[in-house]
């Protein structure tokens, strides 16, 4: 089917009653499968809000199994073509694909900060690292090349060829409606020869359906990608589809290990992005000042809802006291405000049920014994924000390794304070953590840098850098409990998840009846090059 003839809008014109809270309307969300936009047959639908004001700004449909299946048999479908189209010309829709995003950007931003909450700045920095990981895969027709050595053994070559590997099923959380489902989970995907099945989140799934607009724009044909909003229960199909090939799922570490197990003992690649608890150590040496900006910006970004959130520092007792007050003076001044306005200095957290887990996670903090030096559990909210859902800026000192608060996720704009004397404590320390995301040293001591960057167990390391997310051309490579796999998103590892090699050991015989004659044929056809000469 043409572009042009294609049905767009992921809504319908059917409006639902007004959310009597805001006297908004909220619009009634479609699912995109094999090429067309179709409004479900359930009768369930999940609400989506509008963070900052509470408004209930729309309904996505709880997808049936039926229209999980619909969408799963478009992907296969699809497959044996889109395959089979020369990988220059597959990447040919990724170059409008990236003309695209960079066309909508400021529409992308707004969308997201008002189903989210992220402030301006972040909301974009979501869609742009779509953008990032498009043009990285771009490059899929040189990373897609094997190798291949002539003359293996007398007469014979071998090549190695990556292909793609067939439909896979992206799951992604609500943290990051743009850059995960469609920068860490479709361009590699797509650009490799394969299809997508996207499980959109349920809290946030209009970026997710704005964006495969957008791919339809480009001229992904019918069926390479799809997108249903769906249940748990629709889910699960998911992990045991004989058609589906691999699962490429970011989430907490229970539902992780449950999909993982699941999804691999029925022949399943899997790679799978779970929970964390970042640490910095802060050594006394540090830029003081410059430390605290990087940890501010590192544990309220994104009102602290990202894997890579710095929640924890580990700080050195010399300098603890002093820290801890500018830390305490520059989150006291930060301004929340609506999500979508550039000068908004932290927007709210994601729903009401999110409000109340990070606000529990303080209360159990102060039950355990910490002490709640700035606390965000009853912040004032932007005028006509009454009704969002609002967590300020929280600081808890003296958290020891006893607590849960300074062990477990609590995916909110909460910092812990752990002190200890020196590096052997504090690295030892961070080590102990079960989770292994990210993990942070400030110092300007390049030997205790280079022992930690050696000795820390975690897969992103930063050495005066808060936040050491790598570009899309690396791998984002947590460790420990954090991730559940063998290959990771981005990267080479992205082209080698979406891939598997094939090695092709050829020789041919030649015309003359003399010279074959000559061709002995040995246990090995050939390919050992050790055998003893026959006597």
């Amino acid at each position: 089917m043409s572009n042009e003839n294609r049905e767009r809008y992921f809504f319908t014109d059917k409006r639902v009653s007004a959310d009597p809270v805001s006297g908004e309307t909220p619009i009634k969300l479609r699912y995109h499968a094999g090429g067309q936009w179709k409004e479900s047959a359930t009768d369930k639908h999940m609400p989506c809000y509008n963070p900052s004001t509470g408004a209930l700004i729309a309904l996505a449909p709880q997808c049936t199994s039926a229209e999980v299946e619909e969408a799963v048999q478009a992907a296969v479908k699809a497959f044996p073509e889109w395959s089979t189209t020369p990988v220059s010309k597959r990447v040919q829709v990724l170059f409008k694909m990236k003309a695209l995003l960079d066309e909508h950007l400021e529409e992308l931003t707004v969308l997201l900060a008002k189903e989210m909450g992220k402030k301006y700045q972040e909301a974009m920095g979501d869609v742009l690292k779509v953008t990032e990981v498009v043009e990285f895969a771009c490059g899929a027709p040189h990373l897609m090349k094997g190798e291949a050595l002539m003359q293996v053994s007398g007469g014979y070559d071998t090549a190695l060829y990556r292909d793609p590997v067939g439909v896979f099923a992206g799951i992604p959380p609500w943290n990051f409606p743009a850059m995960i489902p469609h920068g860490w989970m479709t361009p590699i995907c797509v650009a490799t020869g394969n299809c997508m099945v996207l499980k959109a989140a349920s809290f946030v799934p209009q970026s997710a359906l704005r964006i495969m607009e957008l791919w339809q724009e480009a001229g992904i044909p019918d069926g390479v990608i799809n997108v249903v909003t769906a249940g748990r229960d629709q889910a699960e199909l998911l992990l045991r589809h004989p058609n589906i090939k691999g699962i490429t799922f970011v989430g907490s570490t229970k539902v992780g290990l449950h999909i993982y197990s699941t999804a691999a003992s029925h022949g399943k690649r899997v790679q799978a992005l779970c929970e964390a608890k970042n640490h910095a150590l802060v050594m006394r040496d540090c830029k003081l000042e410059r430390t605290a900006g990087g940890i501010m910006n590192a544990f309220t970004g994104c009102a602290g809802q990202r894997c890579m959130a710095l929640p924890v520092i580990v700080v050195e007792n010399d300098i603890a006291d002093q820290l801890v007050a500018l830390l305490i003076k520059e989150a006291s001044q930060i301004n929340l405000g609506k999500a979508w306005l550039p000068e908004t200095g932290m927007g709210p957290v994601v729903n009401e049920s999110h409000r109340q887990f990070v606000t529990g996670w303080i209360d159990k903090a102060e039950q355990e014994g910490a002490t709640i030096v700035l606390d965000g559990r009853d912040p004032q909210p932007p005028a006509g924000c009454e009704n969002g859902f609002w967590v300020g800026p929280t600081i808890i000192d003296h958290v020891t390794e006893d607590m849960a608060c300074g062990r477990e996720e609590i995916f909110g704009p909460v910092l812990c304070v752990k002190r200890v004397e020196d590096f052997e404590e504090g690295i030892t320390l961070m080590n102990n953590s079960p989770f292994g995301n990210g993990s942070v040293i400030y110092t300007q001591n390049g030997y205790f840098a280079r022992q930690f960057a050696q000795r820390t167990q975690a897969g992103m390391v930063g050495v005066n850098v808060g936040i050491p997310v790598p570009l899309g051309i690396f791998g984002f490579t947590g460790h420990k409990q954090s991730f559940f796999g063998d290959l990771h998103v981005m990267g080479r590892d992205g082209f080698n998840f979406f891939t598997e090699s094939k090695c092709v050991t050829q020789t041919w015989f030649p015309e003359s009846e003399e010279e074959m004659a000559s061709c002995k044929v040995d246990t090995w056809d050939g390919t050992i090059t050790s055998l003893p000469k026959e006597k």
